[in-house]
């Protein structure tokens, strides 16, 4: 049973009001959307949390997620007519995304699944010269 007013003291009041002000500042970028989501929230706590599972889902939505976008990079292959610059922004867009996921690859493993896999037949004598000059890093 939450206190009223006049049972609160000092150090109860002080809460009050940094839930109130934390309240304000999440509730002021938020679009009508978005508001009506959280609108029956009566704590800074709760906003957040409603917000956050909204944009970033359950931890059952985020591991789902993490699989599927695994599963894409495991499976990754440049498209038919597709210059590198593209297919690079594709991957590096693809690794971001589970880099945010909590699933980072590291970036010899990201050069050697492009090189071994991602990059089409006739790219051969151009990933035997990258072997050879043994340059890792893939910057393009």
């Amino acid at each position: 049973m939450p206190k009223t007013r006049a049972d609160c003291n000092t150090k109860d009041l002080k809460k009050w009001e940094k839930n109130v002000k934390a309240k304000k500042w999440l509730v002021c970028g938020l679009s009508l959307d978005k508001y009506s989501r959280i609108q029956g929230c009566s704590t800074a706590k709760q906003i957040w949390d409603t917000l956050q599972v909204a944009h970033e889902g359950t931890t059952q939505v985020k591991r789902t997620k993490r699989t599927l976008l695994y599963f894409q990079y495991e499976n990754f292959a440049m498209k038919d007519g597709e210059i590198i610059q593209e297919m690079y922004t594709r991957f590096t867009t693809l690794t971001n995304e589970l880099k945010s996921l909590k699933r980072i690859i590291p970036e010899e493993e990201r050069v050697e699944n492009i090189l071994t896999r991602v990059l089409p037949i006739t790219w051969e004598s151009k990933i035997t010269a990258i072997r050879k000059q043994r340059i890792l890093p893939l910057s393009l």
